[in-house]
């Protein structure tokens, strides 16, 4: 395989999460794909790795990571890469994905999705950190635009034309969070056409659906259920996308049955079919 390379693929999935293990291991479930979070699986054994790998046997693999801290001006943690590059090559994953953030400093992990300055100064340190988990996992990877409830004086890009020349340095690819661009143009009063006419759409390899909560400051919680206005958006942004890509329902709190997660991704597949008939998904 080719490391500046990520075939795009087509597919509708959903995060695995601990509640529909005992789904996914005796059924078979209507998925493409699922998607699982990097840090919950970067181990030497253990239940989750073993149900992981038992997944695996039925359906393509994601791995989506929340710590890496692609943000942090003090570089990226060898040991996180390690674990990460032993996750990749004992489940093979469609792609390794992570978010546009920092959580930590050289001392303290703040588990939380913290914003960046939008600078030139912090592009290079994002570029910089990119390059070298690329080169240590051997592969292209994905990342996620966030959502985010503040701005900083010293901006100098929009959000989209950082994300834009990230990629083009980098040759990184996207996952494209529709809530979340939803959720900071409310939050800041841009607009989400905007944001989504400026982004390489040629680099998009997968799309995230989820639900927030609503209020003066709209909080991405991942909580209930894709609203009318997020579905709007997705067919938007579909319509714009060329290549097959990849849909998923993500879901992180008050986890519903199944089933009806499986009702949102047949909306999903929907509304992809009608906004681009002549891709397939």
């Amino acid at each position: 395989m080719d490391m500046n390379q990520i075939e795009p693929f087509g597919g509708f999935g959903l995060g695995l999460r601990r509640t529909h293990y005992a789904d996914f291991l005796d059924s078979d479930v209507a998925v493409d794909f699922v998607e699982v979070i990097s840090e919950n699986y970067m181990l030497d054994g253990g239940r989750p790795l073993r149900i992981l790998e038992q997944v695996r046997e039925k359906h393509p693999v994601i791995i989506h990571g929340v710590s890496m801290s692609i943000g942090s001006a003090s570089g990226l943690d060898r040991q996180y890469l390690d674990k990460l590059k032993r996750l990749e090559r004992r489940i093979n994953p469609l792609w390794v994905s992570d978010h546009l953030c920092w959580t930590r400093t050289s001392a303290h992990n703040s588990h939380d999705l913290l914003p960046l300055p939008l600078t030139e100064e912090a592009l290079g340190v994002v570029c910089a950190n990119i390059q070298r988990a690329q080169d240590h996992l051997g592969r292209a990877m994905l990342f996620e635009n966030p959502s985010s409830y503040l701005t900083f004086p010293e901006d100098e890009f929009t959000e989209w034309e950082f994300i834009n020349e990230m990629a083009r340095r980098t040759g990184c690819y996207l996952l494209l969070d529709v809530n979340n661009i939803y959720v900071s143009a409310r939050n800041h009063g841009f607009s989400a056409g905007d944001y989504i006419a400026g982004l390489p759409m040629e680099r998009v390899r997968q799309i995230h659906l989820a639900g927030h909560t609503p209020g003066q400051i709209i909080i991405d919680t991942h909580d209930r259920e894709v609203c009318d206005e997020v579905w709007a958006l997705y067919a938007h942004a579909v319509a714009k996308i060329e290549q097959p890509v990849a849909t998923m329902i993500e879901r992180d709190d008050k986890i519903p049955p199944l089933g009806e997660l499986l009702d949102e991704l047949d909306q999903a597949r929907k509304l992809a079919a009608s906004a681009r008939p002549g891709v397939a998904a």
